[in-house]
Parts: C-alpha cells; sequence; structure tokens
C-alpha cells in the first residue's frame, strides 16, 4: 500500500479531483474543514460535491461558495424523481447558472431501489438531460442495475452533444467500450479497489488514458484498505492506487490524467 506521502515523494505534489463525493451529506456536516484539509494532505485538491434533491442541491452550493477548491453538481436523482416538479425544475434551472456549477447530477435511473416508477425516472432523466443540453452543461450519470435503459437514453437523447460522466462505473469492459462511444467518460469509486469486482478490475485497465475520473462517492463505497469505514474525499488516493495497479503504471500517471480529464469536462483550467 501507498502511504499518505506518496504524493510528496517524487518532489512535487500529486494533484487529484475526486470528481463525485458528497461533502454536502449529513455524515461530514459537523467537520467540512477537517475532510477537505485531510483531503488536501493525501494531493486531493479539487472535489466536486453532488446534490440529488432540493436540500443536498442547496448544500452543495453552499459548499462551492465557502471553499475555492470545491465545486458544485446538482440535479434530481431518480430516487427523488417523483418529488421533482415544475417549481423544482425553476429552481434547478437558476441554480445551474451558478458559476461553480460544472455538471447536473446526479441523474438517471435505479432499479435497485424500488421507490420510483421506471417511467417517473427516465422522464425526469430525460428532461434533465434536455436542460443539461440547454445550458451546455455536462451530466453525471447514476446507473444502478439499468445499464439497458441508461444507454438507451443516453444514445436517444444524442449525449455526445454535451457528454458526461458514467459516475461509480461497476460494469464490465464491454458497457465501458459502449457508453465511451457514445461521447461519456467513465469515473472509478472504491468499487474498483474491492477483490471480487473482476469485471471492473479489467474494465479499468482497458479504459483509455483520456477517458477516465476517479472519485470516492463519500460517504458509500469506502475503498480498500478501508473498506468498512465511512469514505470520505482523502480516499481518492486510494481509488487512484487501484486503477493504477490493474493499467500497470505510476499512481502519479493516473493522478496526472484524471486530473486534467476532469477539469476537461467541467470546462475549468488545470
Amino acid at each position: 500500500m501507498i502511504s499518505e506521502t506518496f504524493s510528496l515523494m517524487k518532489g512535487y505534489p500529486m494533484k487529484i479531483f475526486d470528481s463525485h463525493t458528497h461533502l454536502n451529506d449529513r455524515p461530514f456536516e459537523n467537520d467540512i474543514d477537517g475532510y477537505v484539509n485531510h483531503a488536501q494532505k493525501l494531493g486531493v485538491v479539487r472535489m466536486a460535491n453532488v446534490g440529488s434533491n432540493a436540500e443536498l442541491n442547496e448544500r452543495s452550493l453552499q459548499l462551492a461558495q465557502r471553499y475555492d477548491n470545491l465545486y458544485s453538481i446538482v440535479g434530481w436523482h431518480p430516487e427523488d424523481a417523483l418529488n421533482y416538479d415544475q417549481d423544482q425544475e425553476q429552481l434547478l434551472e437558476k441554480q445551474l447558472e451558478n458559476p461553480k456549477v460544472v455538471a447536473v447530477g446526479e441523474i438517471g435511473m435505479d432499479y435497485f431501489q424500488d421507490t420510483t416508477p421506471k417511467d417517473v425516472q427516465e422522464r425526469v432523466f430525460r428532461r434533465q438531460i434536455e436542460i443539461a443540453k440547454n445550458m451546455h452543461l455536462p451530466i453525471s450519470v447514476h446507473n444502478r442495475d439499468a445499464f439497458e435503459d441508461v444507454y438507451r437514453i443516453l444514445k436517444d437523447e444524442h449525449i455526445s452533444e454535451v457528454g458526461g460522466i458514467i459516475h461509480s462505473f461497476n460494469g464490465d469492459s464491454e458497457w465501458m467500450k459502449k457508453f465511451i462511444d457514445l461521447g461519456m467518460v467513465v469515473s472509478y469509486s472504491g468499487v474498483v479497489s474491492f477483490k471480487k469486482t473482476k469485471e471492473v478490475h479489467e474494465a479499468a485497465r482497458l479504459t483509455p488514458m483520456d477517458k477516465i475520473l476517479v472519485e470516492t462517492d463519500a460517504p458509500y463505497l469506502t475503498p480498500e484498505p478501508f473498506r468498512g469505514r465511512q469514505n470520505e474525499p482523502a480516499y481518492s488516493l486510494y481509488t487512484l492506487e487501484a486503477v493504477a495497479r490493474f493499467k500497470d503504471v505510476d499512481p502519479d500517471v493516473v493522478a496526472r490524467a484524471t486530473y486534467a480529464n476532469t477539469n476537461r469536462i467541467f470546462g475549468l483550467e488545470n
């Protein structure tokens, strides 16, 4: 295991961008400064906090205004799609004008949870893609047990016009290639570090270096060697390590690529 001082071993800080995290969620609210500082010590210098409903979208925006190195992604998660109405849409469109907002998300389809009918999920997903295209913003896609329908919708909506991220990718290399062919990039979470996720290991190995991102999805999906604990943005380092192992390259190579890729997708300067 690479130590927490790895990012300084070569005489320069290794810069990592956690492309999808949730410091706006309740588990972090009492010590945001502590989590941000710990992340920076491990080289995680930028983070995108992702919303999913009215409350979490607003808290993501608040954090982006409070910290220079935090950015905001706002949208309506499929589990919250039943509460998406005209008033919420008008609010979302206003929030998306904030200069610290870098994408629409997380949006998509979730067939694991049984909280929202599929037709409602699809309607809200498609509508938010339309909004993203109108505002020239990429999207961050939630896909849980819904590969076929997520792919179909992204293809129907010509997502290559704005592009986006398949967040916390947990499919095989064939699905990785299909999404990339649509104009998406693939983000790996702690799932890529799990011992039994062999298909994800292979997908990471084969993902083109200019199409790959890393994330934590904290407080969820904690990577090895901390699996079982609450996740946090600092642990992006260990997700990055896992990707580097499967690609058989130094972690700083993956860090440089993923940092540049994330900034490019979000329209930020390196």
